[in-house]
């Protein structure tokens, strides 16, 4: 286990977890109580042949548990590492990660100190009630490619980048400030079809007026959602269009583009945890590892906009 002394470099060193010491401490104390708890009603409930509490104890204390997670998040850093730096064995650090990692992916977005937001649904009240505009895009993440002879094989291979990967649909505020980060999809799924199967039409239909920018992938969903979702004008002129029209259709776009460029923006920043850049474990975990990461940055980015603001 690390000491007391290597603990305290890790929490105080934004470089090595993204966070800064008091929002990992935040954290310690709203997770921390449910860990255990979490752990206790896993063991009570399966058949077993000893009793709960029985076996060898953990040598890892959970916040030595949660500081590993961190850093495996935002350094993409191996088990194997993890497991020389805090003095104990490989599956100890799998499972430590395999435990934290629901936890944190169960808080959802910060938008304000004890206020969260974890649906699609309170993503668009919230924009509704604020009158902010939203921004929506799809990122991908490349995962490694499935075995030959596996079903259903060619589902991750994206059809942009022609890589195995996985995609997420990620909304942002004007400012960037990410509110939702939804579960990953095969990269075979196009943007407007993820966003049709994770119910935006039926929310923005039955939510608030609001506006969402979207770029070129979500055209079409302008007209089933009211004018709500604005993405950049059709192209009229496939071919021997006029000079004036490309011009003025070269402005529209790169207006439109200046607006929703925050969410570019966003998305920078969730890639900046390298986990997100290229993940080389299991794709069933991607969902996990996705809504956590973007649960720790908006916690961080609330938590940065808090102490910025004059007293």
């Amino acid at each position: 286990m690390v000491g007391n002394a290597s603990r305290a470099t890790i929490t105080d060193d934004r470089r090595i977890t993204g966070l800064s010491a008091d929002v990992i401490a935040e954290l310690v104390a709203e997770i921390g109580p449910l860990w255990p708890e979490r752990h206790q009603a896993r063991l009570a409930s399966r058949l077993r042949k000893r009793a709960v509490g029985a076996g060898a104890k953990y040598r890892l204390l959970f916040v030595d548990r949660l500081l590993a997670t961190l850093v495996h998040l935002r350094h993409g850093v191996t088990h194997d590492v993890l497991a020389c730096w805090f003095g104990v064995d490989r599956s100890t650090i799998t499972r430590a990660i395999g435990e934290v990692l629901p936890l944190l992916a169960e808080r959802g977005c910060t938008i304000s100190p004890g206020a969260r937001l974890r649906t699609l649904a309170e993503v668009i009240d919230h924009l509704g009630a604020s009158g902010k505009t939203g921004s929506i895009d799809g990122t991908e993440i490349r995962v490694r490619r499935p075995t030959a002879g596996r079903k259903d094989r060619d589902r991750f291979i994206s059809g942009k980048n022609k890589q195995n990967a996985v995609k997420t649909m990620v909304v942002t505020d004007k400012g960037g400030r990410v509110l939702f980060c939804s579960p990953a999809k095969p990269g075979s799924c196009a943007d407007i079809t993820h966003a049709r199967q994770l119910g935006l039409v039926k929310v923005l239909a039955d939510g608030p007026a609001v506006e969402i920018l979207a770029d070129a992938g979500y055209q079409g969903l302008g007209a089933q959602t009211g004018g709500r979702v604005i993405t950049p004008s059709h192209r009229k002129f496939k071919m021997n269009a006029p000079d004036w029209y490309e011009e003025m259709h070269e402005r529209q776009r790169k207006a439109h583009s200046s607006r929703r460029i925050q969410v570019e923006h966003g998305i920078a920043h969730l890639k900046n945890w390298r986990a997100l850049t290229r993940h080389l474990g299991r794709r069933e975990h991607m969902s996990h590892t996705v809504q956590a990461v973007a649960g720790l940055l908006s916690h961080q980015q609330t938590a940065d906009l808090t102490s910025a603001r004059p007293t």
